[in-house]
């Protein structure tokens, strides 16, 4: 072997913009059922909920699918970044990561002092993985997710770097 071909033996192939938007997506909504779920390890959070309230709302069928909705919309993008074509792709990424830093600061809405540090942290990294979307789709241009896509199906056109 020599030293140019265990060169090229060592290069990880390119990572397509979409499985990095899918990772992205799929990574946040990790993030947001485990915070949610260590939400009622909070004193008295189960006791209000079988009292029937949620962050100071009454729990209804409204409220539910409005949590539905807030959950599914990224869970969807998580195939949508895989299955869009590249301009539907990016725009739909850039205003659904845009109109979710504000949903994903609302959480901290009502949160004692005494729980800021957490909430810092949890929000921060959520709004951190957002400005990752909002970044990878800004940044995103047709001809080199149309050569990422050439390269992956073994053939070569442009540049292939993402």
């Amino acid at each position: 072997m020599t030293r140019a071909s265990a060169s090229i033996a060592r290069q990880e192939p390119p990572i397509s913009v979409q499985a990095k938007l899918a990772a992205a997506w799929t990574s946040l909504m990790f993030l947001v059922i485990y915070i949610d779920y260590f939400h009622l390890y909070q004193p008295g959070e189960i006791d209000l909920i079988r009292s029937g309230v949620i962050f100071d709302f009454a729990i209804s069928g409204a409220l539910m699918s409005v949590f539905f909705v807030i959950i599914a919309i990224p869970a969807l993008m998580v195939m949508l970044s895989m299955a869009l074509p590249a301009r539907a792709n990016r725009a739909t990424n850039l205003v659904i990561a845009a109109l979710y830093i504000p949903i994903m600061v609302f959480n901290a809405a009502g949160a004692t002092g005494e729980w800021a540090f957490y909430y810092a942290l949890t929000i921060g990294v959520e709004v951190l993985i957002l400005a990752y979307i909002l970044r990878s789709a800004w940044t995103w241009t047709g001809a080199r997710s149309t050569a990422v896509m050439d390269a992956a199906a073994g053939r070569v056109s442009g540049d292939a770097r993402v």
